[in-house]
């Protein structure tokens, strides 16, 4: 019986839509009276989505307009913090979203895509050929709204493993609270991941920043799929720092073993002289490993992350490209699916860096201590 309702209800929609010509085609008869046509509607969702990825000197929650055509901006700024010939602070409050000029101490400072330019009183703004803005930029080391959501994110998870941390010094080694479903999560990091990648005797060293990075990324990739529109994971200069971070640990951490590997990869397999012709190619390709290997860390984040958002900014703004009730209740449905596959996604992508991660540290800490003692208890029997 519900199957055939489905099959009715589906032909019902699918003789709808074919009774209209084409979703984009026939604008609606409000976007026909303020002049919009499909293709302007189209780059207004591209803008959108462009606007939504770049980080941003203000939080801004929602905006309206008012029956004067007034744009309103509900959220609050955040303090810009600049470094020109002296340290300049003021609130991102001047920029008004980027549509005035803000004056400090006699120099004038415009937003432009996100960045701020030295300008002159009018907010001139001046390109090159390839139309990027050559005004002189300051040293910007504003709170951005990035930089506020990752401050945020490392408060949470202080308040967060210190209550989980007090409960299992109250209770015996017992978890309450909120940290019962955070500690399988710790548990799996580290049976799972460190002891499993690094090894039972090395694995504790390495467990704070596994650890944090897992969550750090976890609890950053969620927000970015709140209605606060924030893309820190979607920030390419985020994922770099992160990568940085596990190149660092994995150099200086490494063994004599892990870096014989990389100078001597064939060990005594063969004769000094046999191995000439082979490591001018080998040998370069195992320095090169070291870099591509923390690479592949931040272009996967980055690409994965950025592309969800593009994706569900895409699909939404279909809504307001067809403006009918059937495309638009297409578009939320496929939206509303996206959503879904991103909550997985977001927990997927902090897997996958920490566990890269513990594999990458599990190369650095290697040693082959084992082989030796196993020869020796040969050459015994």
């Amino acid at each position: 019986m519900q199957g055939k309702t489905l099959v009715r209800l589906l032909s019902i929609i699918l003789l709808l839509s074919a009774t209209q010509p084409s979703f984009a085609k026939e604008p609606s008869k409000d976007a026909t009276a303020k002049g919009e046509t499909p293709e302007q509607r189209k780059q207004e969702v591209k803008d959108y989505i462009q606007h939504h990825l770049l980080d941003s000197h203000d939080f801004g929650l929602f905006s309206y307009t008012d029956d004067n055509g007034e744009v309103h901006h509900v959220g609050f700024p955040l303090p810009v913090i600049l470094w020109d010939d002296g340290l300049k602070i003021f609130s991102s409050a001047k920029f008004h979203h980027g549509e005035t000029v803000a004056e400090v101490d006699g120099n004038y400072y415009k937003i432009d895509h996100a960045k701020i330019y030295k300008t002159n009183a009018s907010g001139t703004i001046n390109y090159d050929d390839e139309g990027h803005a050559t005004n002189e930029k300051p040293l910007d080391l504003s709170i951005t709204k990035g930089v506020f959501m990752m401050l945020f994110t490392a408060l949470l998870m202080i308040f967060l493993f210190r209550g989980l941390a007090a409960s299992y010094a109250k209770n015996n080694g017992i978890a309450k609270g909120v940290g019962r479903f955070f500690e399988p999560i710790v548990l799996y990091i580290r049976d799972d991941i460190a002891i499993a990648n690094i090894g039972e005797h090395k694995y504790k060293k390495y467990m704070p920043f596994l650890l944090t990075v897992f969550f750090f990324i976890w609890f950053l990739n969620m927000f970015g799929l709140t209605p606060l529109g924030v893309n820190v994971t979607g920030n390419i200069a985020i994922t770099t720092a992160l990568a940085i971070l596990v190149f660092i640990i994995t150099t200086f951490t490494g063994t004599k073993d892990y870096w014989l590997h990389i100078v001597d990869p064939l060990g005594d397999g063969m004769p000094w002289y046999g191995k000439i012709f082979i490591y001018i190619i080998l040998v370069p390709i195992e320095i090169l490993g070291m870099f591509i290997k923390p690479f592949a860390l931040l272009i996967r984040l980055y690409a994965n992350m950025t592309a969800g958002h593009v994706v569900l900014g895409s699909l939404l703004g279909l809504i307001y490209i067809f403006q009918n009730w059937i495309g638009g209740s297409l578009s939320f449905g496929l939206a509303f699916a996206i959503s879904l596959i991103e909550i997985l996604v977001a927990l997927l992508q902090a897997y996958i860096f920490t566990m890269l991660a513990a594999l990458y540290f599990g190369f650095a800490s290697e040693t082959h201590e084992h082989h030796e003692e196993h020869e020796g208890e040969i050459q015994h029997l």
